[in-house]
């Protein structure tokens, strides 16, 4: 097959010399709810394209490459004392897949241990383009499912406003859990 960026001949959908020169994670960090780092692993206008993916057939492959990359490698060097379960946000499949699942996924060390399906939105409306206003006014309404650990990593694809992660985070709380941090690809104010 052809890299989708280079267009020379790789055994991956993006070939080892660009994700080499072009999937270089740089972390950025925010804070939602006054005090819950968010740290994401790459400028958004240099894999909006990539992300642009995520509903195809090719994104579950962009994705993990994507994962590995940034996630996987933040899980192999990240060291907390004791064992923490990783969320995905809304890990409801779509499109044959669930992008924040494979996020997720990438995240298992010995300090991590990925949760699948124990967050899911119950209002699934659009928000890509929509302003702060409308994203207020359609909140997720997230419900949880009993999981054993106490602090929680959410992990997301995209943050922008933070609206979805706090909310999530809040959803969290009031099941008696902590969320330490939040993994995202990208944040959108980081262009």
């Amino acid at each position: 097959m052809k890299c989708m960026i280079c267009e020379s001949w790789s055994f991956s959908h993006i070939c080892v010399t660009c994700q080499n020169n072009l999937l270089t994670p740089r972390l950025h960090k925010r804070k939602i709810l006054g005090n819950i780092p968010v740290y994401s692993f790459y400028p958004y206008d240099e894999i909006e394209s990539l992300l642009l993916t995520k509903h195809t057939d090719i994104g579950y492959y962009i994705y993990t490459i994507l994962a590995k990359r940034s996630l996987g490698t933040f899980a192999q060097t990240w060291e907390y004392g004791y064992r923490v379960a990783s969320i995905g946000i809304d890990d409801d499949p779509k499109s044959g897949y669930s992008h924040t699942a494979v996020l997720n996924r990438a995240l298992r060390s010995p300090a991590i241990t990925p949760r699948y399906g124990k967050l899911r939105a119950q209002n699934h409306h659009k928000y890509a383009g929509k302003s702060v206003e409308e994203r207020l006014m359609n909140p997720r309404g997230f419900l949880c499912s009993p999981f054993n650990e106490e602090e929680v990593i959410l992990v997301d694809d995209i943050v922008t406003t933070g609206l979805t992660l706090s909310e999530a985070a809040e959803a969290l709380h009031a099941q008696g859990k902590k969320v330490i941090l939040c993994l995202t690809l990208t944040d959108a104010e980081n262009k």
